[in-house]
């Protein structure tokens, strides 16, 4: 019986509580998750415009299956870098949830970082890149890339960040589109 109220007791204690974020004025304890997904531009086309190429067919493809998958999201915003096939990777999700995706700079992910963490709190963003712009700006955000590269040839990683207030953000990584990885493949598997 003592073992019981005293757990009872801690269960109760302010410093248990304190891990929880609680809502202002409510007593509830809810926290505002900031959703981030974030995923490199679908399979460029080098030949036709080597400088700022266009999406191939099995890109547009990937465009398609990023809109099936997080139009259902409802992302708040949109942000892409100012290239054909960033802005083309994203554009069947803007049309699907009616938002004007926004540019920004690839080579300021602490300032991307800073501004998503400060104007989305509780919201759903995307975030479309390059392969050495992803994980630059996943640890500007707080986590901990769960990949060490992304090679040239990998367009399919779907990260997702997760941000609540008081803890480490969480980081997951999923494939999608055609010709995705096996979900949950050994690292070494899936760098090449």
């Amino acid at each position: 019986m003592f073992l019981l109220t005293g757990l009872a007791a801690l269960l109760g204690s302010s410093a248990c509580r304190a891990q929880v974020p609680v809502a202002a004025g409510k007593g509830k304890a809810k926290a505002s998750l900031t959703t981030i997904y974030l995923m490199r531009h679908g399979e460029k086309d080098t030949i036709g415009n080597p400088a700022d190429p266009a999406l191939t067919a099995v890109g547009q493809a990937r465009a398609q299956a990023l809109r099936q998958l997080l139009a259902r999201k409802r992302p708040t915003a949109i942000f892409t870098t100012d290239t054909k096939r960033t802005r083309a990777t994203v554009a069947p999700l803007a049309a699907a949830v009616k938002v004007e995706p926004e540019v920004y700079n690839a080579k300021e992910t602490t300032a991307l970082a800073q501004r998503l963490r400060r104007d989305y709190v509780g919201k759903t963003v995307v975030v479309v890149g390059h392969s050495n712009t992803l994980l630059p700006l996943i640890e500007s955000l707080g986590g901990t890339p769960p990949v060490e590269e992304i090679g040239d040839n990998e367009y399919d990683y779907l990260f997702t960040v997760r941000i609540a207030e008081g803890v480490l953000p969480v980081v997951e990584v999923r494939g999608y589109g055609p010709e995705r990885k096996v979900e949950g493949a050994p690292k070494a598997a899936r760098m090449r």
